[in-house]
């Protein structure tokens, strides 16, 4: 009896030291192989430091389609790490907004959801009867802080991709998803961008949809770089669509603020092209005299045009119908759709990019400096020399896929490392520049693209209201265009940040739908037999021992 109590009492003791210890200590353990359930240190870090509170509603519940139903269930896990560890209050509640049982309720809710910019997305599926049934699913997430609101759009991907892949991708994106909104709310001190305007015939109005998403994060300066001393005080730098050549002056102050390991992102052309006619015009080499500065730091954007099989449509007037023009929508392929991504996180698990008259990008060698690609075309692509033809006309040929053969082609680069000045041994010791003058210094990124016009947004003319940047007005297509630039640049800006959470995988492991379909009935027995023959097998086992036992 005694030895009895004392074993008694030493299980309540550990216990006992067991809960309260646990109240001190906390600790989760992942077990998953891709590690689905860990929060990127960026991620933790934004959570710790949070100074006040936060509350998340989610709109993608509800009777949903198994494929679904897992987005839903990774939401719900990562607001739960989000919640265990953040230093204030953070609560999350899943709302159902076609599950009013009151008509008009529920389309008021639906209203104001639209209103805010949540669209729903309508999911069209048959059933084992052949029915048709649709159904109407809001794929976001709402996130309030201190009285302001951040939308989450949860069903991200490649539309290109299959169903199951497009849901994938969004399940790996939801913590960077989530944490990005809440980091756009709670950003306490805006780093600097300049974006460089005085070699642009872009006008503002153009630039207007990336530039007011930026400036969620960051603080956004125009630069006249002929009025500017140097580039101190700067983050980094976004050259935009420059169409004429800059100056020494100008380019050894890019040189330096490279050198000094500033952050800079150049979108330029290597064709200029006035305009198109009908019968085709020709796009002429652009000298932007940065051609020796990025051959220092490794790549060579090249004087030529790409012309691809994955390209966009134009309209194009290709004959009369009786007294009226017959338009129809032709594939043009000057405009190139960009769905070829590199190992990085700014291009992981993103949608196609819209692109014109881009050029070849070519890497060469630069000590010291890590090449990433990001951008490619499709494998079936043909590169037109300078001077080259440029035509509308040209749509309305078949092309000879044969032809198309120059295989993929690399079109954004990422450049990280020590970057040598193009300047050394070049600045004379009585030179002004002399004093402050670095060979070689800090740690520095880059991005080079040859597509000018990738971060420049169309406009609608009727109101004079620009369009999101990536939306192709014809095909009513929103391409990824601002996803990529903004990713780039919280890249190259942001040390150690939340994009890091991008290289999230999650493996699919899906079942073998035919050996299921074949076996389905077995494996129903199984599991419905199963565990009540598991019982009655121990039970008279256990009735074995102890007669065996006691007899």
């Amino acid at each position: 009896m005694k030895s009895f109590v004392f074993r008694f009492g030493l299980v309540l003791a550990v216990l006992v030291a067991v809960n309260l210890l646990s109240s001190f200590l906390f600790f989760r353990v992942d077990l998953t192989q891709e590690g689905r359930y860990t929060l990127s240190e960026a991620t933790e870090n934004l959570l710790t430091n949070l100074d006040d509170d936060i509350h998340v509603n989610v709109y993608l519940t509800g009777n949903l389609p198994p494929a679904f139903k897992r987005l839903e269930t990774s939401v719900r896990e990562t607001l739960a790490e989000f919640q265990a560890r953040a230093s204030q209050d953070l609560t999350y509640r899943f709302i159902d907004p076609t599950a009013n049982p009151d008509s008009k309720k529920r389309a008021e809710l639906q209203t104001q959801l639209i209103q805010k910019g949540l669209s729903p997305t309508s999911l069209i599926s048959n059933t084992d009867g052949n029915q048709r049934t649709e159904q109407l699913i809001f794929p976001w997430a709402v996130v309030s802080y201190k009285g302001r609101e951040q939308t989450v759009l949860l069903l991200r991907g490649n539309r290109s991709s299959s169903k199951e892949e497009q849901l994938n991708q969004s399940i790996e994106n939801v913590e960077y998803e989530l944490a990005s909104a809440i980091r756009r709310l709670t950003i306490r001190e805006k780093k600097v961008l300049g974006v460089a305007v005085s070699y642009t015939n872009v006008e503002p109005l153009r630039l207007s949809d990336l530039l007011a998403t930026l400036q969620e994060f960051y603080d956004i300066k125009l630069i006249n770089l002929q009025d500017s001393r140097d580039l101190v005080g700067l983050d980094g730098l976004i050259v935009p669509k420059p169409d004429r050549a800059f100056s020494e002056a100008d380019k050894y102050k890019i040189d330096q603020f490279v050198v000094n390991g500033g952050k800079a992102l150049f979108f330029v052309d290597g064709l200029k092209i006035d305009s198109v006619g009908r019968e085709g015009t020709y796009a002429q080499p652009l000298d932007l005299n940065l051609n020796d500065l990025f051959f220092r730091w490794g790549v060579r954007v090249n004087n030529d045009i790409i012309k691809d099989l994955s390209c966009a449509l134009i309209p194009l007037n290709v004959g009369d119908m009786g007294d009226k023009p017959n338009v129809q929508m032709l594939p043009w392929r000057f405009f190139p759709l960009i769905n070829t991504f590199g190992k990085s996180p700014i291009v992981r698990n993103l949608d196609a990019i819209y692109s014109r008259f881009t050029s070849t990008l070519d890497t060469v060698q630069a000590v010291g400096i890590v090449k990433t690609p990001l951008l490619m075309t499709s494998q079936y692509t043909k590169i037109l020399k300078a001077p080259a033809l440029v035509s509308y006309n040209e749509a309305r040929q078949q092309p000879d896929p044969r032809t198309y053969n120059d295989g993929v082609k690399l079109v954004a680069c990422l450049l990280e490392g020590r970057f040598q000045s193009l300047y050394t041994n070049r600045i004379l010791p009585g030179d002004p520049r002399a004093a402050a003058f670095k060979a070689q210094g800090a740690a520095a990124k880059i991005v080079v693209c040859t597509d000018g016009d990738l971060l420049v947004n169309d406009i609608n003319y009727r109101t004079n209201t620009p369009y999101p940047l990536g939306y192709e007005r014809f095909s009513k297509n929103t391409f990824a265009n601002k996803d990529f630039v903004v990713n780039a640049v919280n890249y190259l800006m942001d040390d150690n940040g939340i994009i890091t959470a991008r290289t999230r995988q999650v493996t699919i492991r899906p079942l073998d739908k035919i050996r299921l379909r074949e076996d389905r009935l077995s494996w129903q027995l199984l599991n419905l037999l199963g565990p009540t023959v598991l019982v009655a097998f121990v039970g008279i086992l256990w009735q074995f021992v102890r007669q065996r036992k006691y007899a």
